[in-house]
């Protein structure tokens, strides 16, 4: 886990981390897979993470007790040295610290200043709790995804992650890219709302042209369609078809031997309900792997509906490696993927406060500023 020993396209990239919950371990976790040599601020004192947090794998945890101004001095030395920083405090929390951005920018002016939030830094709501289902429910997600009869929360991927981590580490590498090229550091002010409306963009564009009702269950992407939906078999497990494009449809037609001549057109709306109910009857008759016998390697846009038990040992995984077991456990291999310089897991969740000595070394600090740091309880 040292940076000497970390690979990936962000190797050399310095970044501190102010350790928190949901959308920012995943950013970290981002950003380690592919190599960046990440230095997490844990609060000395807390519980360790369990092996199998996996949004914390591949950090090095240093442990400060931020009430002591030796350790937020400690904090603004290594952020001298850093390419970018983040954190997901409710707004105005690292001012009280005494790590704000105009107090961190001041100290590295090419600091890139991400800041991870469920409401964004400013706003009625910036001070207001929060969680996923909350941020993405004033965009639109919500509402669009689930039944007829109620809408559904689709995990934490719309917000959280995909709205929030995923738009963080978006955001820290292209503020990266530009003070690198002009010398200017900024602040990132990231929040699950906008990412999750930005998410939404796609729907947004459909609604506005008349392709899209704001209702749930009368699309072709939300469950309306018999040819794009999931299918109970026989044996009670489920399988997932989406060819959206004729002559995909009329294969998947042919390989399930379904008569496409007593069918109505595949995008005859009226006719969709009991096209529907005649798909789930047909595909009723068989199990889940006859399914997979007859259409897998088809171009039917098919898919079997896996378990998390089930995806690692999916032999299309295992080809591409989507799954790795290590530390005891299967868990997502870095993504994307480069073929010059791959990432890699670098390491598991750290205990708080496990590399603080080797870390401040590797970032510059004297052995006696280390000491000093320990025998005042700062670290």
């Amino acid at each position: 886990m040292r940076a000497s020993r970390r690979q990936g396209p962000l190797t050399g990239l310095k970044v501190v981390e102010f350790g928190g919950i949901g959308p920012g371990p995943f950013c970290g976790m981002l950003l380690s897979d592919l190599g960046a040599d990440i230095i997490r601020i844990d609060r000395k004192g807390a519980a360790d993470p369990q092996v199998t947090e996996v949004l914390e794998r591949g950090r090095r945890s240093v442990a400060f007790d931020l009430k002591r101004p030796e350790a937020v001095e400690a904090c603004l030395k290594l952020i001298e040295s850093a390419d970018a920083l983040f954190e997901g405090f409710r707004p105005g929390v690292m001012e009280r610290l005494g790590l704000g951005p105009d107090v961190a920018l001041k100290r590295n002016p090419k600091l890139v200043y991400g800041r991870m939030t469920g409401w964004g830094q400013t706003g009625p709501l910036a001070q207001t709790a929060g969680h996923d289902i909350n941020y993405i429910a004033i965009t639109g997600a919500v509402h669009a995804v689930g039944t007829r009869e109620k809408p559904l929360a689709p995990l934490a991927l719309a917000g959280d992650l995909g709205g929030g981590g995923l738009y963080l580490a978006f955001g820290l590498l292209a503020a990266v890219l530009h003070a690198r090229e002009t010398g200017q550091g900024q602040v990132v002010d990231c929040a699950i709302v906008d990412g999750a409306a930005s998410l939404m963009g796609a729907f947004y564009g459909s609604y506005a042209a008349g392709r899209w009702k704001d209702e749930r269950e009368a699309n072709v992407l939300d469950g309306a369609a018999p040819f794009y939906g999931t299918y109970q078999c026989s044996d009670g497990k489920w399988i997932s078809i989406g060819p959206l494009e004729p002559h995909f449809y009329a294969i998947l037609l042919d390989k399930a031997q379904i008569n496409a001549a007593d069918l109505p057109g595949q995008y005859s709306r009226t006719d969709w309900p009991a096209m529907k109910q005649r798909f789930a009857n047909i595909f009723a008759q068989r199990t889940r792997d006859e399914w997979c016998a007859l259409l897998e390697g088809a171009d039917a846009c098919f898919a079997p509906v896996l378990s998390m038990a089930e995806a690692p040992s999916y032999p299309a995984n295992v080809a591409r490696g989507v799954f790795v077991n290590t530390h005891g456990f299967d868990q997502p291999a870095p993504a994307p993927r480069f073929s010059a310089t791959p990432g890699a897991i670098q390491g598991p969740p750290a205990a708080r406060g496990q590399h603080t000595d080797e870390a401040l070394r590797d970032w510059g600090f004297a052995a006696q500023e280390i000491k000093t740091l320990r025998a005042v309880g700062a670290a």
